[in-house]
């Protein structure tokens, strides 16, 4: 009997619950895969809706995993300084296959120094901070470097599952969750990019988010002095 693939999901207190449930239901259609839900405790968790989260296993009784994902959310601004996670994910990325990200999870990465030297993606919004943990900023729904893959954002998360499928075991099979899923996406309107999005609609999402850049600006200047204090 062949020995099950182990991919890992770490949620957190505000995660943008399509970050990872897009890819989760991907996953969900892999032959062979056992998959986790991790976090401190055992306990529900706030997504940054209304959705409350469970998680299957702690970092603490985590196995190795051989994909380890951070999803991303408003909450990543809290965890680019917790020690606790970033210590995990160390661990977890020395024997991992693959280290991943979607949206703004790549800065929790960054910030546990997985990604200085890797090209990256993320959210539009969060790409100026990268650089910070000594990523290069890709704009694209999927970055893959060596064993590095990052989504873009939120809805990338699906994009970057089917990837990642693809390379875990071939295009057949992604393509077969595809197309179980329906991915087959025409989105409404041409506003889902700050290149494509008319100028006014690409101001009013900024001016949203301001305040939270803000913020995210604080804690990615405090990890990345973290990161980089002498040992």
């Amino acid at each position: 009997m062949s020995t099950p693939l182990q991919i890992g999901l770490l949620i957190f207190p505000k995660v943008t619950q399509l970050d990872f449930t897009g890819p989760l239901q991907v996953f969900a259609g892999l032959p062979g895969a056992k998959i986790h839900l991790i976090w401190k405790r055992i306990e529900p968790v706030p997504s940054d809706s209304v959705l409350v989260l469970t998680p299957t296993i702690t970092l603490a009784d985590c196995p190795q995993l051989d994909v380890i994902c951070v999803p991303g959310g408003a909450g990543t601004d809290d965890l680019v300084n917790d020690e606790e996670t970033l210590d995990f994910l160390r661990a977890q990325a020395t024997n991992a296959k693959y280290v991943t990200s979607v949206c703004t999870g790549s800065l929790v990465l960054g910030a546990a120094g997985l990604l200085e030297g890797y090209n990256a993606a993320t959210h539009w919004s969060a790409m100026q901070y990268l650089p910070a943990f000594g990523a290069t900023p890709t704009r694209t729904r999927v970055c893959v470097d060596r064993n590095r893959i990052t989504g873009g954002g939120v809805t990338a998360g699906i994009d970057f599952a089917l990837t990642l499928v693809s390379i875990l075991t071939d295009r057949k099979t992604a393509e077969t969750i595809q197309l179980g899923l329906e991915y087959n996406p025409a989105p409404p309107f041409n506003a889902g990019s700050p290149d494509t999005a008319p100028p006014e609609i690409l101001a009013l999402a900024k001016e949203r988010i301001a305040a939270m850049g803000a913020r995210r600006g604080d804690a990615i200047n405090e990890a990345a002095a973290r990161l980089n204090q002498p040992a």
